[in-house]
């Protein structure tokens, strides 16, 4: 029986899904490839909002939360993407808005 091993990307998205997430955005980024091959097989259950800019991605996400009352889901890379994203974020706190960065990190294998 050959054993199959997940990635941790899988294994955030499995654990997104299974809280009920519906929806994500942000600018792709190599910092989380993992996390988007996995978000490929779940079309229709995870969609990934593909944004232009990291700040647009979080106000959505922002939006999103203020909307549905679930956590608005925003994913992006590490240095000047966080930075770009870190208005949406302000904006959400202070609105009371439910809202999740995830940022992405590489780690060598």
């Amino acid at each position: 029986m050959a054993k199959m091993t997940r990635t941790g990307g899988q294994l955030l998205v499995d654990c997104l899904m299974a809280l009920g997430a519906r929806r994500c955005f942000g600018v792709p980024g190599e910092s989380y490839l993992a996390v988007l091959d996995a978000l490929h097989d779940t079309r229709g259950r995870l969609d990934f909002v593909l944004c232009r800019h990291e700040g647009g991605a979080a106000f959505m996400a922002a939006a999103h939360g203020k909307l549905t009352g679930q956590p608005g889901l925003c994913m992006v890379t590490r240095g000047p993407g966080a930075t770009n994203a870190a208005i949406g974020v302000h904006t959400a706190m202070q609105d009371s808005v439910p809202m999740i960065l995830f940022v992405g990190r590489w780690a060598p294998a």
